[in-house]
This record gives C-alpha cells, structure tokens and sequence, in this order.
C-alpha cells in the first residue's frame, strides 16, 4: 500500500491530532508516496461522528482522533470497530492516566489549550509592554496602553506596571519632574485610563535617602531634600489636575493592594 488518507477528528481545531498524524506518517516515507490529510475540526454530536466514519468506510480512510468528551471517544471506538476502519484515540489513553493519577475527573471541556496559550501570550505582550514603555521611554505607548500611570520619582511606578502587565493589562508610565514638560500624548489619554499616583513627603523623604545610600551616594544630594519633594509634589498635581485622572495615594499600600484599585476603578 502506497497510499493513505488520513481522517482527523477533534472536538477543537484539530491541530494536535494533524501534527501528530504528520510526524508518524513522515517515518514511512519515501516508500509511502501518497498520503492526504482530512481534517474535521469542532465536531459536537454523535451524529456527525457516525457521517465522517461512513465518508472514511467510502474512502477508505483511517482515523485519527483528539476528543476530549468520553462518550464521544468510546461512541467512535466502537463505532470504527464495528466499520473495520483503523483508528487511533491521541486522546483518551493519556486522560485515562492522568484520571487515574491524579484521582480526579477531567472537565472535558473542547479548546482549552489553545486558550491558555491565548492567556500565555497575552501575559508576555503586556510584561514586554510594560518594559518597552517604562519611565516614559517612547510617548507614542501612552495612546496603545491599557492604563497610564503618573508620578513623581519612587511612587513604584514601574512595579506596578509589571504586576498589571502579568494581569494582561499593558501599562505605560511617565515620571513627572518639573523641569521636563510631559508629553503631549499624556493629555490625549482618556482621562478613565491614567492613574496619578501620590505619597507623603516624609515617606517619600525616606525612600529616596534610602536610595541614595543604596547608589553609594550622599543622602543629602537635592533629590531627598523636603524642599525639593514639594516641588515635585506640586508639580505633579498641576498635571493631573490638567489631565482629570483619579489620584491614589500609595504611601501606606503595597504593590498588590494599588493594582487591586486600579483593576476595580477600571471595571
């Protein structure tokens, strides 16, 4: 026999099953010259099984399978038995096991793999997002982003946009200082998006003496002077003021509990 038509059933798109089908066959060539692929994505019913195993008794095929639903796959083993047509469940022998393994029952739910990967890469989208427009790096990501967040220097700005961006949520960030005019798209950010995010000047006196020892540095330089921080601080709310965005005060509140906030103010 130098041919083969090769029936793929799923219960989703059938990709898995194709795949496989694929890498098996590819091991008897070249002395199997003639083979072809058939696939049957999304199939729901009984019905529709006992219409493709009649196509593959016409045809001559064999079939390979991907359900997930358990009568579904003993329906088509039985029903492949009773035809003689040769088939192949990918699905069930490594179901059975984990069953028996695990001590639970599956969900048999159709598609679930295609959309945790779906979930997966939106995850990493929004966390390179989240780097490639951090600290304000490239104006034009604060018109792509799903929040903007605003703030004077240590407010944990781009912690936050990491935690939200492993939320699937893509998140921009600009640092306000007074001697640097924001950029123009900040205020073409629809005020329900951006976040302005404050602290108390002692708190924030603190942080910034810390960092400053931290960088090997004199903790007395500019950046950690009271004086200094008002200015900021008023600078800051002269923007946000101008923007119309909701301000949350973060000197008391971790990472998770602001992004909670966010989240809940965004729905």
């Amino acid at each position: 026999m130098d041919r083969i038509l090769v029936f793929i059933i799923s219960d989703s798109v059938g990709e898995t099953g194709e795949l496989v089908a694929k890498a098996a066959v590819s091991q008897f060539r070249p002395g199997l010259q003639d083979v072809n692929f058939q696939r049957f994505p999304h199939i729901e019913s009984i019905e529709q099984l006992k219409e493709i195993v009649q196509l593959a008794v016409e045809q001559r095929a064999v079939i390979v399978y991907t359900v997930v639903k358990s009568h579904m796959r003993t329906f088509l083993e039985e029903e492949c038995l009773r035809n003689n047509i040769s088939s192949t469940d990918l699905m069930g022998p490594l179901m059975d096991m984990l069953t028996h393994t695990l001590k639970i029952e599956p969900i048999e739910e159709p598609g679930l793999v295609r959309k945790l990967d779906d979930d997966y890469f939106k995850k990493i989208e929004a966390i390179e997002f989240a780097v490639k427009y951090d600290d304000g790096r490239d104006p034009r990501g604060l018109l792509k982003a799903d929040i903007v967040l605003v703030g004077v220097s240590r407010t944990s700005k781009t912690p936050l946009s990491q935690f939200l961006a492993h939320k699937r949520f893509k998140v921009a960030n600009v640092p306000l200082v007074p001697e640097v005019e924001p950029p123009e798209e900040l205020f073409m950010v629809p005020a329900e998006k951006c976040f302005g995010l404050i602290i108390s000047p002692d708190k924030l006196n603190s942080i910034r003496k810390e960092r400053l020892l931290a960088l090997g540095l004199n903790d007395g330089a500019s950046y950690a002077k009271v004086e200094r921080i008002d200015e900021e601080i008023k600078h800051f709310k002269k923007i946000v003021s101008r923007i119309g965005c909701p301000v949350i005060d973060v000197t008391n509140k971790a990472v998770e509990e602001t992004a909670n906030d966010i989240i809940h103010r965004l729905q």
